[in-house]
């Protein structure tokens, strides 16, 4: 009896009501978007209630292509997930159970199997009931089980924001899509039917779903070749995120389709023609870009809407990939097309299996109009993506190219997420992965690689492997040496050059694009500074071991151990890190270790620690003073920085506002490494040619210059402000004797401070 309260009709298994269901579905689409654009208009609730969609219009659309064995099975989720549900209702008032029902029809659409559709309706039971997984697996199997938990939240952790909760429910879903891709399905199934019944919610929390749908949902859905959910959730993200905005858009669009119909209607017209001669068979169709698109584009290239051209196009689908070439001739020969606007994605499809010819011609007019050209099978995969096909299992020899590139994409991130201890930057890096704007270049093979617009030789040495990444020195771009901060284009064919002893470097980070990249670079410079911070960590205590005559060579593992067990650190190398990281003194640790050891300390016996230059990432230099060798330093021990080394004569460390603990007795060694950066203010006469000049001194004397500013003094002189890097201060002296000598220099100086 319930369930008939429930739907208000009864299913029977051999009913076929597929066409009705049909009809249904998209009255009530048309009646929910009025419902939606009401609401932005006017900020009320929904006040009607849509048509509802049953059980009995469910199992009449999976008749259609599924065994009556599977539709019962899909029943029976359904008896289960209403009596889960009983007494609960959604916002909007409606039951609960009306929500999956919904979820399962998206799924329907895309004629999922039994077990995802049984997923969607059960997809909230393990969330928001008592229903545990281990029900769910005993009645409905391991995978159903599997699919529900992968979409389900992690409700019982606690978490310090929204934004590290959202970050952890993300990386747990990612994680159970590396297992079965359907568990993504079944959330953006999910997520599109929340996005339609949103009106229910209060502004704020509606802005917040919103939001989060346009930057990670629709994104994915969009990496995944899902166009049609992805285009679904863009239109409903922006209505809700920016409602004014939207309408706006949306009325700029309908005045001009009005004046555009009949245009459009005479080209589709044209080429239906043209290609009915050329005996190809067709449809050919008007396509309207949607409007966050639109809004994108007017945002990120700053222009008005008027500038926007390519809001109306026509699609040509075609029986085969040779139509599709032959249909491009003759598109051509009917259209002027313009220069540089072809783009052949059935040779090099996209990142997410998307195939299709785009060329843009100038039409009646002269109005630019961009044509896409597919076969019917490219226009499914455009619109369902790796959904074309539900073969999901790794190595599945039936599974499309969609599928496969969306496994290796998964299996990426979860490279990442293994090696990421913070929820919230694996989310972000992911982002980054969301928004590809592609480039296609060539390995020396002739291998075809896509990667984001704007990629450098980083990211595709990273693309290529990690570990060459890690090793990457230079790149030829072209058969030419090129830095590898230059953005790569469309058709270069790039090589990448390695080194043993290569490595990363932190300036990396400015120009690396794609998320493997980024967090190559960040992993490895994370445990290459934590090395370097247990190595300096030892080397500070043992100078204060020192002045009681000890090394960390000669005292006991068991006082060491119980220090470390007091502490509360789980090995000695955790308490040397933090000694190297500078938070915590090694001066106390030290005095806590002597008593210990049973060795009285000699206060006239404390020795400088020396600093060779190139001891890694924790010892920096500052800028106040840009202290170099040969200068008498100091260091100051900064809290997760490490230790920083000034000039003794800094006005930072002279002010007495640092702590005596925290300063170190350092000295550079006799033999430093590496360069090191020197500030020179030199006053010329104003001519032509002074920079040159001044230019060439230093480069003839192996300095390189790092930055330079010029500042007027008057209509005589003027003030020019080098950087130069050098090896120590008789390089620099070498230097500015040099430079004295030069007719148009009047004085020069070292600044530092």
């Amino acid at each position: 009896m319930w369930t008939q309260r429930l739907t208000g009709n009864a299913w029977f298994p051999r009913r076929r009501r597929g066409r009705v269901a049909s009809s249904g579905s998209h009255s009530q689409a048309g009646r929910e978007r009025r419902q939606i654009e009401a609401l932005s208009e006017n900020q009320s609730l929904l006040t009607s209630e849509p048509e509802r969609f049953l059980v009995s219009d469910l199992c009449a659309m999976l008749e259609d292509y599924l065994e009556p064995d599977d539709v019962r099975f899909v029943y029976q989720a359904y008896l289960f997930g209403a009596e889960a549900h009983s007494g609960q209702n959604r916002a909007s008032g409606e039951p609960y159970i009306y929500h999956p029902l919904n979820v399962a029809r998206q799924l329907a659409d895309m004629r999922m199997d039994r077990d995802t559709i049984a997923a969607a309706i059960l997809h909230d039971v393990i969330e928001d009931t008592p229903v545990t997984r281990d029900e769910v697996a005993t009645t409905f199997g391991e995978e159903v089980a599997l699919l529900v938990d992968g979409v389900s939240k992690l409700t019982n952790l606690k978490f310090e924001s929204r934004e590290e909760a959202q970050a952890a429910n993300f990386r747990k879903m990612m994680l159970a899509m590396s297992h079965d891709l359907r568990v993504i399905l079944v959330k953006l199934a999910d997520r599109l039917h929340n996005m339609h019944t949103l009106g229910a919610l209060k502004p704020k929390k509606r802005r917040r779903i919103a939001r989060e749908t346009l930057e990670i949902y629709a994104p994915i859905a969009q990496r995944l070749g899902m166009r049609g959910i992805r285009r679904e959730l863009e239109r409903l993200g922006f209505l809700h995120l920016y409602p004014n905005r939207y309408r706006v858009l949306e009325e700029r669009v309908r005045r001009i389709k009005g004046q555009r119909k009949e245009m459009v209607q005479k080209i589709v017209a044209t080429i239906e023609q043209r290609l009915l001669e050329q005996d190809i068979n067709c449809r050919v169709f008007g396509r309207e870009k949607n409007l966050w698109s639109i809004y994108r584009k007017m945002r990120d290239k700053k222009i008005s809407f008027s500038k926007v051209y390519d809001v109306f196009a026509v699609r040509v689908v075609v029986e085969d990939v040779d139509a599709c070439y032959l249909t491009m001739g003759a598109l051509h020969s009917l259209y002027k097309p313009v220069p540089g606007r072809f783009k052949d994605y059935i040779a090099i499809p996209k990142a997410n299996g998307y195939q299709s010819l785009h060329t843009v011609l100038f039409g009646p007019h002269g109005l630019p109009i961009e044509v896409q050209i597919r076969t019917e099978a490219m226009d499914r995969i455009a619109e369902t993506g790796i959904a074309a096909h539900w073969h999901y299992k790794e190595g599945d020899q039936n599974a499309s190219a969609a599928q496969r590139r969306a496994h290796e994409w998964i299996k990426s991130m979860m490279r990442m997420q293994a090696e990421t201890g913070n929820p919230l930057e694996f989310l972000e890096g992911v982002k980054v992965d969301l928004f590809p704007d592609e480039v296609y270049v060539f390995t020396p093979g002739g291998d075809i690689m896509a990667l984001p617009r704007g990629a450098t030789g980083v990211d595709f040495a990273y693309a290529v492997h990690t570990d060459i990444g890690n090793t990457c020195v230079a790149v030829k771009i072209n058969r030419e040496l090129t830095p590898l901060s230059t953005p790569l284009q469309n058709g270069n064919t790039v090589e990448v050059i390695t080194a043993q002893n290569g490595h990363p470097r932190l300036a990396w980070l400015n120009y690396a694009v794609t998320a493997k990249a980024r967090h190559g670079i960040r992993h490895f410079l994370k445990n290459l500074k934590e090395q370097d911070a247990i190595e300096q960590g030892r080397r500070l205590l043992d100078k204060e071991l020192a002045v009681a005559n000890l090394s960390l060579e000669n005292v006991s593992a068991g006082s060491l151990d119980a220090l470390v067990e007091s502490l509360q650190y789980e090995s000695a190398d955790a308490l040397f890190r933090d000694i190297g990281m500078g938070n915590r003194v090694a001066s106390v640790v030290a005095r806590e270790l002597l008593p210990t050891a049973g060795k009285p300390a000699n206060n006239n016996k404390h020795q400088p620690l020396v600093i060779q230059g190139a001891e890694g990432m924790v010892i920096s230099y500052a800028r106040c003073c840009s202290p170099i060798p040969g200068d008498p330093v100091i260091g100051l021990l900064s809290a997760g920085k490490g230790m920083v080394i000034h000039r003794s004569d800094c006005a930072n460390v002279t002010r007495g506002k640092v702590a005596s603990d925290r300063v170190v007795s350092v000295e550079w060694s006799d033999n430093p490494e590496g360069v090191f950066s020197a500030n020179i203010r030199v006053l010329t006469k104003s001519q032509r040619g002074v920079l040159a000049g001044i230019a060439n001194v230093i480069a003839g004397l192996q300095g390189d210059i790092t930055n330079v500013s010029i500042t007027d003094r008057d209509v005589m002189s003027t003030i020019i402000n080098f950087t130069v890097d050098v090896t120590d201060r008789n390089h620099l002296a070498k230097i500015m004797r040099r430079m004295r000598t030069i007719p148009e220099v009047i004085r020069i100086s070292r600044v530092t401070a």
